[in-house]
């Protein structure tokens, strides 16, 4: 059983074999190990920064019937070399929802061009966006989502100056109307006001479902791990909390270490002062 497999061209196919979305689901078709795939990944499409991926999701689409075994699809898995994240052409998968009714987890990486749609689904377990950006319109459709079985939620909010278009009212507005009722994973995550979001989270109704909080690759800084210190307590059902790549400070990070949950604090970061002004950076913007 061949489980996992990813499909990928390089920039040189591309431009001298002229491989790209357009070729990418029949040249997948053809593999004869795909019938044994059940997660599916799709790296980059040869240049992902000149040719959005709409072709493959629309081939996968007309062609659903053949991809009835896939349960887990990641589509944009590349590295900054083969395309930054904020220039990842993304596209539409409203479509995608009714197509693809065994999938069970989707990532999408890149934001630029990317529309959800309305989406609904019955199966759907996991749902992860990874971006340096976050659309209010991609965040309005996540919000008022079908997913009575989605367990994870993680959202990469990163930059207004790559894509995010809102402000901590937008995330307020998707915690307190979306509804998942069997939601146990929540991420939030790589901003650049993350001790803002992390009073949100906090406050919000999901704080007594959830069993794992993610808060990682943004600026939390002490003002965030001191709501952390005084509201995880009242949550026993909070088993894990993960801040990797965060700005608080070693003592901080050893009175977070005093909770009982499982804790990540990997990757301290030190803010950069320039000229009195105090600069923190999220993980992944660029």
């Amino acid at each position: 059983m061949v489980g996992r497999k990813i499909y990928v061209y390089d920039y040189e196919q591309y431009e001298e074999e002229g491989k790209g979305a357009k070729t990418l689901v029949g040249d997948i078709l053809a593999d004869p190990e795909f019938p044994d795939i059940t997660e599916l990944v799709i790296g980059s499409w040869g240049s992902a920064c000149e040719e959005s991926c709409q072709e493959i999701i629309d081939g996968i689409i007309r062609q659903a019937e053949q991809f009835s075994h896939v349960e887990k699809l990641f589509v944009g898995d590349m590295d900054y070399e083969e395309c930054e994240v904020s220039w990842i052409l993304q596209g539409n998968y409203s479509g995608l929802w009714a197509a693809m009714p065994q999938l069970k987890e989707l990532t999408i990486k890149g934001s630029t061009d990317l529309e959800l749609g309305q989406i609904c689904h019955e199966n759907l377990e996991a749902l992860t966006i990874i971006c340096g950006g976050l659309d209010s319109s991609v965040m309005k459709s996540i919000q008022e989502a079908k997913l009575p079985k989605l367990k994870k939620l993680l959202l990469y909010i990163g930059s207004d100056y790559y894509g995010f278009d809102g402000g901590p009212e937008s995330v307020r507005e998707l915690l307190e109307k979306s509804q998942f009722p069997e939601l146990k994973y929540l991420g939030i995550v790589d901003s650049e006001i993350q001790d803002d979001l992390t009073k949100l989270v906090l406050d919000s109704k999901w704080m007594k479902q959830i069993h794992t909080l993610d808060l990682s690759c943004g600026t939390l800084s002490d003002v965030g791990g001191q709501m952390l210190l005084e509201v995880i307590p009242r949550f026993p059902n909070i088993k894990k909390l993960d801040l990797h790549h965060h700005y608080l400070s070693t003592e901080m990070m050893e009175k977070l270490g005093k909770l009982s949950v499982e804790l990540d604090v990997s990757d301290q970061n030190t803010e950069d002062v320039y000229d009195g002004e105090v600069y923190r950076y999220a993980m992944l913007t660029e």
